[in-house]
């Protein structure tokens, strides 16, 4: 039944006065400082990531003090270097978490029940002649669809015509080149312009595509096919992101256990946060 009042702790959707862990407060003006660390899609969702990970590391700097923990400091070879805590934090990390090695088998199975991560990138070689409208303007749009209608049947009948009519009535600077635009992979046209790519097969068939430019009319002349990158090529790749990722999910636990043994105000770890998409 509800009642207006949930007396359960609830999610955190304002800052709060203070932040302490084990009664050892977290500056407000830290936390804000932190949060240009956090990437978030609102205000707030960044200021709980800056005050988690501020949390997380006086969890572990209080733990490494208590254990008497004290390491050499490190430097990354760029000119920065490790504080006297950020070394103990370090050190009792390495100490108390056990980070098992991805072997040979694990790498490997990992590999073929994931065989589609492993591929390279299709590569097409298409030529487009382009019909050009502004987004906007749907009756410029119109005239150029009827208009590339027109085309496509002159085309049909008469495909050796597509880089004439490319170099007369092309918007693109690829007109010069009869619409080539060369080889092209994943990321470098617009996603409507590569769909179509994916499916258009090779030869002289023209497809209309309609993209933020106006409208095309598009002929794929090669495709390349994604190949599977051998096991031997991507070990390392492999290995690194399981390894990785056991790391963190080891570190998180491990933090857990001591937030579970601390008193901790203002901020509630369990709490998922926000993320850009």
């Amino acid at each position: 039944m509800e009642t207006g009042c949930d007396l359960r702790s609830p999610k955190l959707d304002h800052r709060p006065r203070a932040v302490s862990v084990n009664g050892v407060a977290i500056p407000r003006d830290e936390i804000a400082r932190e949060t240009q660390m956090h990437a978030a899609p609102t205000p707030i969702a960044a200021w709980k990531a800056a005050a988690r990970a501020l949390v997380i590391r006086e969890l572990l700097r209080q733990e490494a003090a208590r254990r008497g923990i004290v390491a050499v400091p490190l430097d990354d070879g760029e000119g920065r270097r490790e504080t006297g805590d950020e070394a103990a934090m370090r050190a009792l990390v390495e100490a108390d978490v056990r980070l098992p090695q991805a072997d040979e088998d694990t790498c490997r199975r990992y590999y073929e029940q994931n065989r589609a991560k492993f591929r390279s990138a299709a590569l097409y070689a298409p030529r487009h002649i382009l019909l050009a409208a502004a987004p906007g303007d749907r009756a410029a749009r119109e005239v150029v669809r009827q208009e590339a209608e027109r085309l496509v049947a002159v085309l049909n009948d008469k495909p050796s015509l597509f880089e004439t009519i490319a170099a007369e009535a092309s918007a693109c600077p690829s007109a010069k080149t009869g619409g080539a635009l060369g080889q092209i992979g994943p990321g470098q046209t617009v996603p409507e312009f590569e769909k179509a790519l994916e499916t258009l097969p090779v030869g002289d068939a023209v497809a209309l595509v309609e993209t933020r430019y106006g409208v095309h009319l598009v002929r794929l002349d090669h495709k390349e096919p994604g190949r599977d990158l051998p096991f031997e090529i991507v070990r390392k790749r492999i290995k690194a992101y399981l390894e990785e990722a056991v790391r963190h999910r080891a570190i998180r636990q491990y933090v857990e256990e001591l937030a579970a043994r601390a008193t901790i105000v203002g901020i509630d770890l369990a709490e998922k946060i926000d993320r850009p998409q």
